[in-house]
């Protein structure tokens, strides 16, 4: 499903990196930046994460909750948020049920092969749960800037 801008984000509950249900619908009166990305520990990966967490206060000052998203396992995003000390919630979605609402699980190509995984792509949500923004030509070094223009 494609998500447009102005439409409502899609609820979900999935497990985060400390093994607890993690529900959009309870985060009412919040405004959101869901970044979905594709494995933890790679290069731009990380760099995404720490860019976010350098800046984290400031996101926060402005009145944002960080949420990433990838098919990792709970105990890889847990190794994650350690070894960079991330302060934001993590979603394990090995199932890829949240990928399949955000429209994210798709179809990419590396040397000519065929493959399915996710298209990094961040999603703004206002207080309301309305999509304010989906960023789909992420700068993992200045992911924040991106968000905050």
């Amino acid at each position: 499903m494609k998500l447009t801008v102005g439409s409502k984000a899609p609820d979900f509950s999935a497990t985060d990196q400390s093994g607890n249900i993690f529900s959009l619908s309870d985060q009412q009166n919040k405004k959101i930046v869901l970044y979905f990305y594709p494995k933890d520990n790679t290069p731009g990966c990380t760099a995404q994460a720490c860019n976010l967490r350098d800046n984290y206060q400031e996101l926060m000052r402005q009145g944002y909750m960080v949420i990433g998203v990838s098919s990792d396992s709970a105990t890889s995003h847990q190794k994650f948020v350690e070894k960079f000390d991330l302060p934001f919630v993590l979603i394990a979605d090995t199932d890829k049920s949240v990928h399949e609402k955000y429209g994210v699980w798709v179809e990419k190509s590396m040397y000519g092969k065929k493959y399915m995984g996710t298209a990094r792509t961040t999603i703004i949500i206002d207080e309301k749960g309305v999509i304010t923004d989906i960023i789909e030509k992420v700068n993992t070094k200045e992911h924040t800037a991106q968000i905050l223009k």
